[in-house]
């Protein structure tokens, strides 16, 4: 009896490790607003201080060709959380037409999120932060209608039932509850979303489930309401004379964001997770010029032209940062094209299940071990700002080749990104065959829908 006792226990301890080996591995997103190419020590940035992200870069794998989906936040975030590309995406602006009129859009419900592919996977899943994917008065096209388990937003526009969105609060699972943001207590914004990912953790995260956490973080986005006094670079100088204030401000939040990363990143070595944990930190868009921020003034764009908005390579061109504690290469700096919409397939090879159909994307995980990669003919782009045909843009990259065109009535450039990567000679005329091959792909990727209307236009 006693010798049965000792094989049952034995069997019992043997199925606990088998099943913490077979766990899956965990996920976390790291999604910056508007965090410039050139804005982090590793991307080339002297003045701003960024040691925890440089450590991820150190230890992991840095893109030097990672683009954002698009060059302005919703349409961006739609290509990352559906891995569809813009010319394909029901978002391709921060508004567009519905019903006749000119406002947000949501995500397509027939499109499956990140969060939804996962959790079919038996991830648990959370979200923090700007979702700026939905309709502000139908909750079901929030986070925590899209697939996220526990889903914590800022939320702003009119609600259903009148009145508009106070943004000092935070939605808890669509509108279950709100908590409030106080700016007096906070640093900055971020500290604030940290805090609440940190409660979840000790909280409600089940260690027998593995994770995938998206923090949609606000910084160095213009609009923060609030900096302690507490901030970093004070007393900063620059030709004798000190910082513009809403330079140090800018400075200040990227600083600020690199510390609230390393806060969750030792809350996960304290429970134990880190080692089993999928890093990608990345950016929705190039820096902004905004709120009298000077782009220039930190090197944001790291010398490419463009910015926030533009499709040329400072408005797509973001930081892209893998790292997977002992499987990353370290240290490895990739040329690998990737983009976006590629997130889906990799998140869906590293949890072990089916690509969905609809994604335009490509995993990048070999790349990140070493092995060899598969490589995209062409990666596309399309933004709308406004009902205006000046302002439908569209750009495509072949290998070395950039076409950009601005407007559905404008003629299509040409570079040569190998030999020109600030795009300053547009070639064109000098290789017309190529022209053409690039005005195909932008003709045949975007495609015509009601609320854009000049998507699909005839590419010149």
């Amino acid at each position: 009896m006693k010798f049965n006792k000792w094989v049952a226990l034995v069997l019992l301890t043997a199925s606990a490790f088998s099943a913490v080996a077979e766990k899956k591995p965990n996920i976390v997103i790291l999604l910056a607003d508007d965090l410039g190419y050139g804005e982090l020590g590793c991307y080339g940035q002297e003045i701003i201080k960024t040691p925890t992200i440089d450590g991820l870069a150190e230890k992991g794998v840095r893109f030097t060709d990672f683009y954002a989906g698009c060059s302005v936040c919703s349409p961006s975030r739609g290509v990352l959380m559906t891995g569809i590309h813009a010319g394909k995406a029901r978002i391709r602006g921060n508004q567009g037409y519905d019903d006749g009129k000119w406002t947000r859009l949501a995500l397509n419900k027939k499109d499956v999120t990140l969060a939804e592919m996962l959790k079919g996977a038996g991830y648990q899943t959370a979200f923090v932060g700007k979702w700026h994917l939905g309709i502000p008065q139908d909750v079901s096209t929030w986070a925590h209608g899209r697939g996220f388990d526990f889903a914590v937003q800022e939320q702003w526009g009119e609600k259903a039932e009148g009145g508009v969105f106070d943004e000092r609060y935070h939605l808890v699972n669509g509108r279950e509850k709100e908590i409030f943001h106080d700016y007096t207590k906070h640093s900055c914004l971020d500290e604030f979303r940290t805090d609440i990912i940190v409660d979840y953790l000790d909280e409600q995260y089940n260690p027998e489930k593995p994770l995938f956490l998206f923090m949609s973080y606000r910084s160095p986005h213009a609009h923060e309401f609030f900096l302690s006094e507490t901030e970093n670079y004070k007393d900063e100088m620059r030709d004798g004379y000190r910082w513009p204030e809403i330079e140090r401000r800018h400075a200040s939040r990227i600083t600020m964001l690199d510390q609230q990363i390393k806060r969750l990143i030792d809350k996960l070595e304290k429970m134990g997770e880190l080692n089993n944990t999928f890093f990608l930190l990345t950016s929705d868009n190039g820096p902004h010029a905004e709120n009298h921020h000077d782009h220039f003034f930190f090197n944001s764009s790291n010398g490419l032209k463009g910015y926030k908005r533009d499709m040329y390579e400072g408005g797509v061109r973001v930081p892209g940062i893998v790292y997977w504690p002992g499987k990353t290469v370290a240290g490895k700096v990739s040329s690998h094209i990737a983009v976006q919409y590629d997130v889906m397939p990799t998140l869906a090879e590293i949890a072990g299940i089916k690509v969905p159909e609809q994604t335009d994307g490509i995993s990048f995980l070999p790349e990140v071990f070493g092995k060899e990669q598969q490589k995209h003919d062409f990666i596309y782009w399309e933004i709308v700002e406004a009902p205006k045909s000046t302002e439908f843009k569209q750009a495509a990259r072949m290998g070395k080749w950039k076409a950009v065109r601005y407007g559905a009535n404008g003629k299509t450039e040409l570079y040569n990104l190998e030999e020109d990567l600030y795009e300053e000679n547009n070639v064109a005329s000098q290789f017309p065959e190529t022209l053409e091959t690039m005005k195909k792909i932008l003709q045949r990727e975007s495609t015509k829908t009601d609320a854009y209307p000049y998507a699909g236009s005839p590419v010149k």
